[in-house]
């Protein structure tokens, strides 16, 4: 398992962008998928997006698609992503997650380390 923490959480209005990171601990970094999802008050935890183990392959939940980018960085054990167009909806803690294998999934027992999370709040 590998140790994460999350940061760049905040409060933006709607419209706004946010770049949250996940800085990873241990050196299997590298071969693991990375996913984040988010938690809102009152509701289950969603996927919101993952990266394959290189960086090649992405996909992100349709909610997001198109105003969420996640990247990663193999050589500083991050991995980011970039919110653009916030929506109140938004408004999540957000947990980066390392998974089980090189290419992960939606799923979140796919995964088995997950960050401490970090509140977004988009206002309206």
């Amino acid at each position: 398992q590998v140790q994460l923490i999350e940061s760049g959480g905040g409060l933006v209005q709607t419209g706004g962008s946010l770049r949250l990171s996940c800085t990873a601990s241990g050196r299997t970094f590298g071969s693991k998928a990375m996913g984040w999802f988010r938690q809102a008050p009152g509701k289950d935890r969603e996927f919101v997006g993952r990266i394959n183990w290189t960086g090649g392959s992405k996909y992100y939940a349709n909610s997001v698609k198109g105003r969420f980018t996640i990247s990663r960085d193999n050589t500083k054990n991050t991995v980011s992503l970039q919110m653009n167009s916030l929506k109140p909806e938004d408004t999540a803690v957000y947990y980066c997650a390392a998974a089980k294998t090189g290419w992960g999934s939606s799923a979140d027992w796919d995964y088995d380390s997950w960050g401490q999370g970090t509140q977004v709040t988009v206002s309206s």
